[in-house]
């Protein structure tokens, strides 16, 4: 399974950029993968090539009326591994004996 997190948005927009970003979760929302919106990123987990489709896809959304975009990822792929969204933190929070904030 592959967690991605993306952090994508237009340069050419000005200031504020939210209905752009917006319009990128909508595609990470409608693709059925697992996800927890960041203020920062998005992470989205789910097989390799699922992922990386709906990356392509949030990358088209903007093409269409934006000249200049920027998208950054981070990619953590592992074997036969599912549910690290959450689970990662969980591991944490035990490792730490209380929960943290998110």
């Amino acid at each position: 399974m592959l967690l991605v997190e993306i952090s994508i948005w237009p340069m050419d927009k000005g200031m504020s950029v939210g209905p752009f970003v917006a319009r990128a979760l909508d595609v990470i929302d409608r693709s059925g993968l697992s996800y927890k919106v960041g203020s920062m990123g998005t992470c989205i987990e789910g097989p390799y090539d699922d992922v990386m489709a709906v990356v392509k896809q949030c990358h088209e959304v903007l093409m269409v009326d934006c000249d200049r975009i920027v998208c950054q990822l981070k990619m953590d792929w592992r074997r036969d591994s599912a549910g690290r969204i959450e689970g990662k933190v969980k591991r944490v929070e035990s490792l730490l004996g209380r929960p943290i904030s998110m």
